[in-house]
């Protein structure tokens, strides 16, 4: 399937359309908002859906064969941020942990976005495997780290801090609710379907409307203040991290006797890629607001959700699913 093929069944899905009515709200300034405890449950529901229909998946495959991308996938949350941070400083004169906060936030990954991409998959008929949603899971936290070390900030650091990420309450959700759906299988999968299927995109619908809000919101209270250099690296390093992505993805299936689960279908390839291209918005601010005070989170924020997620939503994802198919199609 070609780039434009995707790309339309990409923007005419009722998920997308939805956000892109939120980003419209936002720039005609109208008063259209989400309660706040509204907003959060249906995080909460998407990470559980999520996250259980990955372990039901999960269930009916072989451990051994989410090595390779689970590694992968910890390399590159990890790695992320050097190349980030490098590109920051020839491209802009912001203070060293500015430059280190918001590279944190592109070495680590969006749920949003993956869900958004798992969404795409399934009407795209390239459907990922339950097991990227353990990967997702493990590329929240190297990033941080890397982070602190760019920012020179590790040695200052408690050890409570660094161990914040890893209790995010949407890190334990969404591994919580894949061991529940490991253990309960197909079962489980069938009795609550009706909720965790049928009810998904509706629920979809609404979040991603409320996410045009928040990020359109952003745009309007904080675009101007952005550099050109700021905002042109939330639109490149997306593209630049799908691409290393990529690579990885092609050499885990090129390696002998690996399994057929991991790394030889592009679907699996387009997941790993949103992954890396996506920018974190939950995780990250809270470490970075505890570990590095002195850094603006007003700019990674408009940052990654107010230029990064709608990019990746609007015209990454559609690329990255045909750059897979293009690369990994035949192996």
């Amino acid at each position: 399937m070609e780039f434009g093929s995707i790309a339309l069944a990409t923007f005419a899905s009722p998920p997308v359309l939805f956000f892109i009515l939120g980003l419209a709200a936002a720039f005609i300034r109208s008063d259209l908002k989400f309660p706040e405890a509204f907003a959060k449950g249906l995080s909460l529901f998407l990470i559980m859906a999520i996250g259980f229909k990955g372990g039901a998946e999960m269930a009916r495959a072989s451990l051994g064969d989410i090595v390779p991308v689970l590694l992968a996938g910890i390399v590159l949350s990890a790695s992320l941020p050097v190349l980030s941070f490098g590109l920051l400083r020839v491209t802009t004169a912001l203070p060293r942990v500015d430059m280190a906060a918001i590279a944190a936030h592109y070495g680590s990954i969006s749920i949003v976005t993956f869900i958004a991409a798992t969404d795409a998959a399934r009407l795209l008929d390239l459907p990922g495997d339950g097991a990227m949603v353990a990967v997702a899971a493990a590329m929240e936290a190297p990033a941080i780290l890397t982070g602190l070390l760019l920012a020179g900030a590790a040695g200052r650091t408690g050890g409570l801090k660094l161990v914040e990420p890893l209790t995010n309450g949407s890190i334990v959700l969404l591994l919580g609710a894949f061991v529940i759906g490991w253990v309960s299988g197909d079962a489980g999968m069938t009795a609550v379907s009706p909720l965790f299927v049928d009810a998904f995109r509706g629920v979809l619908c609404l979040f991603l409307l409320d996410m045009g809000l928040i990020a359109g919101r952003g745009l309007v209270e904080h675009g101007r203040r952005m550099k050109p250099g700021v905002v042109l690296h939330g639109l490149y390093m997306p593209l630049l991290s799908a691409g290393v992505a990529l690579g990885v993805a092609a050499l885990i299936g090129l390696t002998p006797g690996n399994g057929a689960l991991i790394g030889l279908t592009p679907g699996n390839g387009a997941l790993l890629m949103t992954l890396a291209a996506s920018a974190s918005y939950i995780a990250v601010p809270a470490a970075m607001r505890l570990a590095l005070p002195d850094a603006k989170p007003a700019m990674s924020l408009t940052l990654s959700l107010g230029i990064t997620f709608p990019f990746n939503l609007l015209l990454g994802i559609p690329l990255y699913f045909t750059l897979a198919q293009l690369v990994l199609g035949a192996a």
